[in-house]
């Protein structure tokens, strides 16, 4: 990743936090008065640069660094402004504590003041109930995902709270900013105005719980690279009943011809029902996102997949020859859910700089002795993981403790809950 790159989302977030600070910086105030007003502004303004990184558009992604690095930092900087705006009342009335604590109390009693401070603790509320939600992974996908959008009300409540104290600048602005990038998401993204139509040419069973579709463009196809990924809704066919959520997909194949190929494993209620899919359902695609693989440098490479982790790697083996030394390691727990394990062999007897292992690990964690190699060895190469959260997380500390440094290891998670 270039330093454009690596500072992109950081210079966002500390230009969208001290602008509306800078703006309305108060003079003449006690200290703790001085810093709940600036802690509001600065959760106002955390609170633009999460609804504008919580965006899917290709462009904005490949210009801030992935999709993944862009909710990675979505998260946090929601984090942030919630617990700044949790703040500023507090500090508001902790300035009146000292001399009078019925004022320090009427400070925060939205019965003392009415609607103002009302839409002041709704909005709070609803923050603390999104950000709740971030955590909580069984409820079901598309109720999480309205939800969890539907804390753009609670920025817009924030925002006309200040509005009906009487305070017009910088609101409107900020009001202006949050309403159009909460619109762009739904209205492109959510509601699919941005996606692209295709439609399933061929659905291919890889194991007992995987497949492979084929999906063809309609009108314009998605510009799309080996190992990248799309976000795929798939409507109801003749017997197909339809899942229009949204989800993320590697694409395991690119065609001369515009279509593309998806690996779908059954993980989720949605995934379980395309298993059954077939040749004919409308889908809409929206992407590309991602750059996984994309500008490899010239080292030895190791890539390590685990599961269905093994899309982007069989992506970029379908794309022609490598040009680097490769070894690709390929984990699963049986040889039942070993997908694609015929078709690489075939590639690699046919490709000498590539080496393939591949490895069944049963219901227990991998043990990364096994099948690394030495600490020589990884010095002068590259690796790339895939794979479940879990696994990736324990090779990136296993790769550490053999000598490999942070910027040869390379990853992307495809978690956007």
């Amino acid at each position: 990743m270039s330093i454009l790159h690596f500072l992109s989302i950081p210079l966002l977030i500390l230009a969208a936090t001290l602008a509306p600070v800078y703006w309305a910086l108060p003079e003449g105030l006690s200290l703790v008065r001085s810093g709940g007003i600036v802690l509001g502004w600065a959760g106002c303004g955390l609170l633009v640069a999460s609804l504008l990184l919580m965006l899917r558009e290709p462009r904005l992604a490949l210009w801030l660094g992935g999709l993944e690095r862009m909710y990675r930092y979505h998260h946090w900087v929601g984090m942030a402004a919630y617990v700044s705006l949790l703040a500023h009342p507090l500090f508001l009335a902790a300035d009146a504590w000292p001399e009078n604590r019925l004022l320090a109390w009427q400070t925060l009693s939205p019965f003392n003041q009415g609607w103002p401070v009302w839409l002041g603790w709704l909005s709070l509320l609803l923050l603390m109930a999104g950000l709740a939600l971030t955590f909580e992974k069984r409820i079901a996908y598309r109720l999480w995902r309205w939800l969890h959008i539907s804390l753009g009300l609670a920025v817009l409540l924030g925002l006309l709270h200040l509005i009906w104290l009487g305070i017009d600048e910088p609101v409107w602005p900020i009001l202006a900013l949050s309403t159009a990038f909460l619109g762009w998401r739904i209205v492109r993204e959510d509601f699919g105005l941005a996606a692209l139509p295709y439609t399933v040419k061929t659905a291919t069973p890889v194991t007992d719980n995987l497949i492979e579709i084929t999906l063809q463009p309609l009108l314009d196809r998605v510009a799309i690279a080996p190992g990248q990924f799309v976000l795929v809704a798939f409507f109801a066919g003749p017997t197909f009943k339809g899942c229009g959520e949204i989800h993320p997909f590697t694409v395991s194949a690119v065609g001369a011809d515009g279509n593309l190929s998806i690996g779908v494993k059954a993980l989720g209620d949605c995934t379980r029902k395309i298993q059954s899919i077939e040749p004919g359902v409308m889908a809409r695609v929206h992407g590309a996102f991602g750059n996984f693989l994309a500008e490899r440098p010239a080292s030895p490479q190791l890539w390590i997949a685990g599961g269905i982790g093994i899309t982007p790697f069989l992506g970029q083996l379908r794309a022609g020859a490598l040009n680097q030394p490769t070894l690709l390691v390929y984990l699963f727990r049986t040889e039942a859910d070993a997908a694609f394990v015929e078709e690489i062999r075939g590639l690699a007897a046919n490709d000498p700089k590539l080496s393939f292992r591949a490895i069944a690990t049963g219901d227990e964690a991998p043990d990364p002795q096994l099948f690394l190699p030495d600490a020589a060895t990884l010095a002068s190469s590259d690796c790339y993981l895939c794979g479940p959260p879990g696994m990736v997380s324990a090779l990136r500390q296993a790769l550490k403790t053999r000598g490999m440094g942070a910027r040869h290891i390379h990853f992307e998670n495809f978690e956007f809950r």
